[in-house]
């Protein structure tokens, strides 16, 4: 029976956005397994960056229980929970000009010695990263000065440093380009297959979802709607019941196959 990374229970959380329109998230029931790879998808505003928010402790949920590796979400310490977990959000601000190379590093911070010096072999772990991300060129540059499409490979950079268990992405592709996509999702592939790691990430595109996840989560209205298999939740039916537009699923195998949106909606 695999191991199960993340567990949460009975999860009500809800933003008040409005008195007559609030935002609500209810999960009366999640497991993520040691070495998922879970695509989180839905319509806009249904949850999942929430979802991820809540897991990384950036928001706290009114009522429920989280465990990260059967222990109490509410305490683990802030340093060891960043050996778990790494996140990688939607958009990345820095205040201060730090340079790549200070960004990526901070995902060391964790492992730093008392006297908060980096190690030879953090300084190797942060060079693989850079370069595992094509942004090695960029490390003495400033974060402010990259376009978002580098700055977030920068910080993607940052969460491989980290060396954590799970990896969160909320819409890790949204500033890239059809080739960055793919050497982020296929190294995503890579520590997933290789090195064991829990990947979940929001995306919109459904057939990078198609492609390289297994699992979907997908969420409306603030709840889980299906959770499962890939290849058996995301067909025709499904997209056109969850996200209102007409699909067909060509080049179907086990594993790999395309989504084509009909554009007369």
């Amino acid at each position: 029976m695999s191991l199960v990374n993340i567990s949460i229970d009975d999860l009500f959380f809800t933003y008040p956005l409005s008195d007559e329109n609030p935002f609500t998230l209810k999960i009366n029931e999640l497991k993520i397994y040691d070495a998922d790879f879970i695509s989180l998808i839905g319509p806009n505003g249904c949850g999942k960056s929430t979802l991820l928010k809540i897991i990384t402790r950036l928001l706290k949920p009114q009522k429920g229980e989280i465990k990260v590796f059967d222990k109490s979400l509410n305490k683990i310490s802030q340093k060891e929970l960043a050996k778990y977990i790494s996140y990688v959000p939607q958009t990345n601000y820095s205040v201060f000009p730090y340079s790549v190379y200070e960004i990526v590093m901070m995902g060391r911070f964790h492992n730093l010695s008392l006297m908060g010096f980096e190690t030879s072999e953090d300084k190797e772990i942060v060079k693989s990263a850079l370069n595992e991300m094509q942004v090695y060129h960029l490390a003495k540059k400033g974060i402010k000065e990259l376009s978002g499409g580098e700055a977030q490979r920068v910080f993607i950079a940052r969460a491989i440093a980290q060396q954590s268990k799970i990896i969160l992405l909320d819409e890790p592709t949204s500033h890239l380009d059809l080739e960055h996509q793919i050497l982020i999702f296929n190294k995503l592939i890579e520590l997933n297959s290789k090195d064991n790691k829990t990947i979940i990430t929001v995306s919109h595109d459904l057939n990078l979802v198609a492609n390289f996840s297994r699992r979907i989560v997908l969420l409306k209205d603030g709840m889980i709607k299906l959770d499962g298999d890939k290849s058996v939740l995301l067909n025709k039916e499904n997209i056109k019941k969850y996200f209102n537009v007409d699909a067909e699923i060509i080049n179907n195998t086990d594993d790999k196959f395309n989504i084509v949106i009909n554009p007369n909606i």
